[in-house]
């Protein structure tokens, strides 16, 4: 089931040795990143829901977050296999949500150890419930409580996965959800950023502390000046993008407390800061969808009210 729709976007070819690829009847596009690294960006349609990645090495091969449905999920272990005879060890998910959540099982099934943050583990079969709303259905509760949860988790830091020699960097970053981690594969310079990083496409910020996510991308963008980076949605892109998308975040702060300072509230603020931002980011992914949202959201953190996930007790 469909939980977000992506405005169409237009994806470019990568020059590394093979062209962009939709595979018949994908709803992703296959794109190759150099060093048996690629990237799975959703299709123009929304049909994946998110985007997901997978790398190869010497005895494996590690995927980056899993779709917001099985069928995209299949799709892709039929791609890694087109590639590939090497099992799939890991599955590393970037956060909670749904969309980038619902084909872990697809894996696990075929052997795979999902791996996140531990808040993930607690918040997939909790927090998942709040995007179908409050007349969620019995069916929508089951999908929700049957989503595999990780298997192995890490608190904060930084771990390291291995695939034989092959080294994969999982780093603990606030922003998004609180439980958000930025897969960086050092070798290849490419960095899957799930969420925390939309490529001209307005964020979710129903979970988001955007003070703290704006610390993480200046050094995402500082630590990686060179890297490839693979956002949550929207196409592969550099640091200059992921700069661009704090700017987002940042003007829209900047707009949401200049209302409030003139004492505005709600409705009012919406009203005032809309138009600004469609001037700026009119053109942009999701911005039907998410802009009011992203204005209200915005209100109540400023103001202290905006409900955070809180970390998951440890059993």
């Amino acid at each position: 089931m469909r939980i977000l729709k992506l405005a169409t976007i237009a994806f470019f070819l990568l020059a590394w040795g093979a062209r962009a690829q939709a595979p018949a009847g994908s709803p992703f596009i296959l794109k190759p990143l150099g060093q048996n690294v690629w990237a799975a960006i959703d299709d123009a349609r929304g049909d994946a829901g998110a985007n997901a990645g997978f790398v190869i090495g010497d005895d494996g091969v590690a995927v980056i977050d899993t779709f917001e449905n099985a069928a995209a999920a299949r799709q892709m272990l039929a791609e890694i296999h087109k590639l590939t005879k090497l099992p799939v060890k890991f599955v590393i998910n970037t956060h909670y949500h749904l969309d980038h959540v619902a084909g872990n099982g697809v894996f696990a099934e075929a052997g795979a150890v999902v791996f996140a943050q531990r808040n993930v583990r607690t918040w997939i079969h909790t927090e998942n419930r709040k995007f179908f709303g409050k007349e969620i259905n019995p069916e929508q509760k089951a999908l929700v409580e049957g989503l595999t949860a990780p298997e192995a988790v890490y608190e904060g830091g930084s771990v390291e996965l291995y695939l034989g020699a092959r080294r994969i960097v999982v780093r603990y970053y606030p922003g998004h959800t609180g439980g958000d981690s930025v897969v960086e594969i050092p070798d290849a310079q490419v960095v899957f950023c799930g969420d925390l990083f939309w490529r001209k496409t307005l964020p979710n910020l129903i979970d988001a502390s955007a003070g703290k996510w704006l610390e993480t991308l200046a050094k995402l963008g500082s630590v990686h000046p060179s890297a490839t980076f693979v956002p949550g949605h929207g196409d592969v892109g550099n640091a200059g993008d992921v700069a661009g998308f704090a700017q987002y975040l940042e003007g829209l702060r900047q707009m949401v407390a200049a209302e409030l300072r003139q004492e505005k509230k709600g409705a009012a603020v919406v009203e005032a800061v809309l138009p600004q931002l469609k001037a700026r980011y009119g053109t942009w992914g999701y911005f039907e969808e998410f802009a009011k949202s992203n204005i209200m959201d915005m209100e109540a953190e400023l103001r202290g009210e905006k409900k955070t996930q809180q970390p998951a007790e440890a059993p």
